[in-house]
């Protein structure tokens, strides 16, 4: 945005944009409501994205490696490029296999993570407020991954996708509530403008 723009130019810019804010949110919205009603299909987009960032990675190490011009750290530099390559096309064809590595993955991570909330949280307990949201957090991150590998690999039918997607449905409903705030925000500014002039 220009700042030598006028106050009223700004104005119209930021009201445009707002719009766009909305729209972004409703699609995000909806998108992540087909996910959430189709776990599945989005967990496997998911892997199959993962998989691209692999192959990507994997030529991009294969290719350092052969410039390095020393055979020593050249070779683990091709040996590590050639891993990532290969586990990045066995992730975009085979992207069920690759949706249950995600999932055992996402199951320790949260297992990890709820372990690490609730010792935070029995720290900062002395501190007074919050620390029982963090101990609260932490154990239902433990629950949650607990019950995702007690399931797998069932779970990996639904855990990666159904989470997916509910990160972009609230991602959604926060961009069209920014977007509302900026809309009505402009609106009270755009009054106090007219009023002063």
């Amino acid at each position: 945005m220009d700042i030598a723009m006028t106050p009223t130019a700004w104005l119209q810019d930021a009201k445009k944009n707002a719009g766009w804010l909305i729209a972004l949110g409703v699609v995000s919205v909806i998108v992540g409501m087909l996910a959430i009603g189709s776990p599945m299909v989005a967990g496997m987009w998911v892997s199959m994205f993962v998989g691209v960032m692999l192959l990507i990675s994997g030529i991009g190490h294969l290719v350092g490696a052969l410039k390095a011009g020393s055979f020593g750290s050249g070779l683990l530099g091709f040996l590590g490029g050639a891993l990532t390559t290969v586990a990045g096309v066995a992730m975009l064809f085979r992207p069920v296999v690759g949706l249950g590595v995600l999932t055992i993955l996402l199951a320790a991570y949260l297992i990890l993570d709820g372990v690490s909330g609730i010792a935070l949280g029995l720290r900062v307990r002395a501190l007074g407020q919050g620390w029982g949201w963090l101990v609260f957090s932490g154990v239902l991150g433990l629950v949650l991954g607990v019950l995702i590998y007690r399931q797998w690999p069932v779970s990996g039918v639904w855990a990666i996708g159904t989470l997916v997607g509910i990160h972009i449905l609230f991602r959604g409903w926060s961009l069209i509530a920014i977007g509302m705030a900026a809309r009505s925000g402009i609106s009270s500014v755009q009054e106090e403008v007219n009023s002063q002039t």
